[in-house]
């Protein structure tokens, strides 16, 4: 027997947000299968997103997910999606470190090249920076220096698998449109790359 809410993205149908949601929630069970993974995300992918769609998968994303305190209203994120086809150096975390030194704290969520030429924790590791430092220790360095970096792995550690079955398929999924929409200290200024425009929706 099939599966109703992947038929759904097979003929093209758009899921609602609840739907959505529970999409997601399978996808992170320990029990899915990575040909069910593999095939929900391509379906989604070949249809194309909608808000409604992102939206789901955010506040599933958020619901797992490891938090920090962000003390500072003001903090900002500098996540961008990646995947663009120019293959530019690392702009997220250029931006990440001259929004800090011109005094605005920045919490950085980022992880490593999904599907361009460097994420903003392949650039950070280059230059020595640990990337996932204990909790107490992302906290200190946004509250201490105002510029601290949240590995998305270390923060949704739910989304393992997926990530597995992403990196194996290779192509662009919904997950790289979530990364800036799920930020850790739940920051509510943001300055987001997006390498389709459009995504800028």
């Amino acid at each position: 027997m099939g599966h109703p809410l992947l038929e759904k993205l097979i003929r093209r149908e758009d899921l609602t947000r609840e739907e959505a949601a529970a999409l997601l929630e399978e996808l992170l069970a320990a029990t899915t299968s990575e040909a069910f993974i593999a095939a929900a995300l391509t379906a989604l992918a070949m249809k194309g997103e909608t808000v409604e769609e992102l939206v789901g998968f955010a506040e599933t994303m958020r619901a797992h997910a490891q938090r920090i305190h962000c003390a500072r209203s003001d903090a900002v994120d500098t996540a961008g999606t990646g995947g663009g086809r120019h293959k530019p150096f690392n702009v997220s975390t250029a931006a990440a470190v001259v929004i800090a030194a011109a005094g605005a704290p920045v919490a950085k969520h980022g992880n490593r090249a999904a599907s361009s030429r460097t994420g903003s924790a392949d650039v950070l590791a280059a230059l020595g920076v640990r990337i996932d430092p204990p909790l107490e220790v992302v906290e200190r360095c946004l509250r201490e220096i105002g510029l601290c970096f949240m590995f998305a792995p270390r923060f949704h550690r739910a989304t393992a698998r997926v990530a597995q079955v992403r990196r194996q398929l290779g192509v662009r999924t919904i997950f790289i449109l979530l990364g800036p929409l799920t930020n850790p200290a739940g920051v509510r200024r943001q300055l987001i790359g997006v390498s389709d425009p459009q995504s800028m929706e």
